[in-house]
């Protein structure tokens, strides 16, 4: 039996986010005959935990994922193509078969909902206020794809709309206004002329990136247009707070904007640095046999940062690949994901 077998299972039942209760129900029914776990549903999230063992080890991944035909999913020889083939069904096909095994240590599998949309309707969020007691761990794995590597920390992201006035005028007669989406163009030109920063943090490079992700305006096709926007997304490192992001931005785009224009951030989630200083998350980076890099988007390693709970990206799949018309999903990769983490934790004991 393949490793696929199972990920093909979750890939085909569909789960976009704020859909995810069919698949919530499947992983639940995968682990409620395990008696060495407590299992507990909240919403759409499945918590799992090693009974009468404090919690040390935590595994999440989300169930959720981009839209997409789930109908379109097929395999091609030992490759699984279909939406959340690496993002992250395949860590949640792993994390199922590691809960069959009663570990040394005690471990907690969470399996949450709503990763993909905004952040304050997390289904991890929504365990922490309602079980806060479910997320206590030393140690926390996050199943974001990383292709056989651990990938350290993350970036965070800061979503904000760039928003120009202008005065409404006939097309006919464009003189007797001003031209908002015209007043837009340095903005845009500001942005496409970004040059990317990078950041060292203990030996871990990350890289920042700024992208117009959304351009809005017009009224009519005979209407000078008296606004229009553009929506930014910047990805900073973990050497930036949020104040700092926001302010960083702002600075940059100010030679672009008149007094008038205005920035509202709409979206923001913190950067976390390496925790590679914690002796188990350095002995995951020694069992993958390759080098730790940087997590260049933002995953839930922030959270769990913030609570306290030392954390890294290790899933599988490539990364690059998430999102993408062409996702897919290997056997060797998940082969490799789940013989990685249970020689980890067996070395636990």
């Amino acid at each position: 039996m393949s490793r696929l077998d199972l990920v093909e299972r979750l890939v085909r039942l569909a789960s976009v986010s704020g859909g995810e209760g069919p698949l919530a129900d499947l992983v639940a029914g995968e682990l409620a005959p395990l008696g060495h776990l407590d299992v507990v549903r909240l919403g759409d999230n499945v918590i799992a935990r090693t009974r009468d063992q404090d919690p040390y080890a935590i595994f999440a991944a989300h169930l959720d994922t981009v839209p997409g035909d789930a109908g379109a999913t097929r395999r091609v020889g030992d490759t699984l193509f279909g939406v959340g083939a690496c993002d992250t069904k395949g860590s949640v096909a792993g994390l199922l078969e590691l809960a069959r095994t009663a570990w040394p240590v005690g471990v907690t599998y969470v399996f949450y909902a709503r990763e993909e949309i905004a952040r304050e309707q997390s289904g991890l969020l929504e365990i922490f206020r309602e079980r806060p007691d479910l997320l206590r761990g030393e140690v926390a794995v996050v199943g974001e794809p990383t292709l056989g590597a651990v990938e350290a920390g993350c970036q965070g992201s800061l979503r904000a709309r760039v928003r120009v006035a202008g005065r409404r005028a006939h097309t006919s007669r464009p003189f007797a206004g001003v031209n908002a989406i015209h007043r837009l163009a340095p903005v845009l030109v500001r942005v496409s002329e970004y040059e990317p920063r990078t950041a060292l943090i203990d030996e871990v490079a990350y890289t920042e990136q700024l992208q117009v992700v959304r351009v809005g305006g017009g009224l009519a096709n005979n209407v000078v247009p008296d606004e229009a926007s553009a929506v930014l997304n910047f990805r900073f490192a973990p050497d930036r707070d949020e104040a700092g992001a926001e302010q960083w931005l702002r600075d940059f785009l100010a030679q672009a904007l008149e007094s008038s224009d205005d920035v509202v951030v709409e979206d923001l989630a913190p950067a976390a640095p390496p925790a590679l200083s914690h002796s188990d998350l350095r002995d995951l980076v020694a069992v993958t046999s390759r080098p730790a890099r940087a997590k260049v988007g933002w995953t839930d390693v922030a959270t769990f940062a913030n609570w306290g709970v030392a954390s890294a990206n290790f899933g599988a799949g490539d990364p690059l690949l998430a999102h993408s018309s062409q996702e897919c999903l290997r056997e060797a990769e998940m082969d490799e994901y789940v013989e990685t983490l249970r020689l980890w934790l067996s070395r636990r004991g």
